[in-house]
């Protein structure tokens, strides 16, 4: 068991935050998902919602007048306690989960920029990106959509100066040493090394998102052939 420090503050009138601290590690990313699971089943009443982040866990919670729902201080003392009395480590095994990604050219039309500025090559960019050690630390943003990390510090690229209006889905994106792969079509400002043929959602499967918090993922280079391949096969699933 272990018993983390933390703050409690208020995040609108139905929202507060645990705040395990202030920096992206994936220690204080397991503590939030430890958090999070023990609160889920405490099934505190009024609580609707609990989503964990990067360094902090938000619980979301009804609080009315009259109804015995809580109001934030009530929650506020709840919570306090359940964190005290201390949070076991992750009980399920992290899964490896291979995302097949096809760098560079038209599915990857940042590779070369990001090169430039990492004064790297962009096969180096490409094996920097694939190296072990890669968690998801949330999802957010849309359905599915993950924030992975946390990469080498020469991947600490400030998000694109204009962003894109329309992202394809699959798209695989680096800044602030973090990726993220675009589950459909959407805006967005991170640059975009490759993409993976791989259906980050799907309604029709019992599970969604493709990827969890706590996952662990190998990202692995493919050929433009391979990622066709791939890509049909899922469109054959889908049917």
């Amino acid at each position: 068991m272990i018993a983390p420090t933390f703050n409690l503050r208020h995040q609108g009138d139905h929202c507060l935050s645990l705040d395990f601290g202030d920096t992206i590690l994936a220690q204080t990313g397991l503590v939030c998902l430890a958090a999070a699971e023990k609160i889920r089943q405490a099934c505190l009443p009024g609580v609707t919602d609990v989503v964990p982040s990067y360094t902090s866990v938000a619980v979301h919670y009804q609080a009315e007048a009259q109804t015995g729902l809580p109001n934030f201080q009530t929650l506020s003392n709840q919570l306090a306690a359940l964190i005290k009395s201390g949070l076991a480590q992750a009980e399920r095994t992290p899964r490896t989960i291979d995302i097949p990604v096809c760098y560079g050219g038209e599915h990857g039309p940042d590779l070369s920029d990001v090169a430039k500025a990492t004064g790297l090559t962009e096969q180096q960019v490409i094996q920097m990106h694939c190296a072990p050690g890669s968690m998801v630390f949330m999802l957010g943003f849309a359905p599915g959509h993950p924030y992975i990390g946390i990469h080498d510090p020469l991947f600490a690229l400030p998000r694109r100066d204009v962003p894109r209006t329309v992202v394809p889905a699959g798209s695989v994106a680096i800044a602030n040493r973090q990726s993220t792969i675009y589950p459909t079509r959407l805006p967005g400002g991170w640059h975009i090394l490759g993409a993976t043929p791989l259906k980050l959602f799907d309604l029709a499967r019992p599970q969604p998102t493709l990827l969890l918090p706590g996952d662990q993922i190998r990202f692995i280079p493919i050929t433009s052939a391979e990622f066709e391949r791939v890509a049909a096969q899922q469109n054959q699933v889908q049917e």
